[in-house]
């Protein structure tokens, strides 16, 4: 099972690095209703700026050691696990403004590819 978990901490670093550093600044269908960037969406969840460079930061940084998880697993096993975290929360914030499922399925994938990560190299 560990091939499976390292090819989905590559699939969630490559997801966060498209999403937080590549299309930042651009439109998608899965940003809330009102929201055409990074920035916006996270106003339109209510929350406040430095929320959004925390979590960005945070996403970012955790993209970064499941790479190197890929050749220490114990960093995958912790990475994936925070990103899991964070994964949930970007799910309750999609729920949280009426958002609709579609819309929270990217979150979704990767809070389940972070699960697998976690079982595949603890199993």
């Amino acid at each position: 099972m560990s091939t499976l978990a390292i090819i989905a901490q590559v699939a969630i670093a490559l997801g966060i690095f498209n999403v937080w550093i590549i299309r930042r600044d651009r439109p998608t269908p899965f940003r809330p209703d009102g929201a055409s960037n990074m920035e916006e969406e996270f106003r339109r969840y209510g929350l406040p700026d430095w929320v959004r460079v925390a979590v960005g930061t945070a996403k970012v940084s955790l993209a970064v050691l499941l790479l190197v998880g890929v050749f220490f697993a114990p960093v995958a096993i912790g990475a994936a696990g925070a990103m899991a975290l964070l994964m949930l929360s970007a799910v309750a914030a999609h729920f949280r403004v009426g958002d609709p499922i579609k819309k929270a399925m990217p979150a979704f994938l990767m809070l389940a590819l972070s699960l697998l990560v976690v079982v595949g190299h603890t199993v």
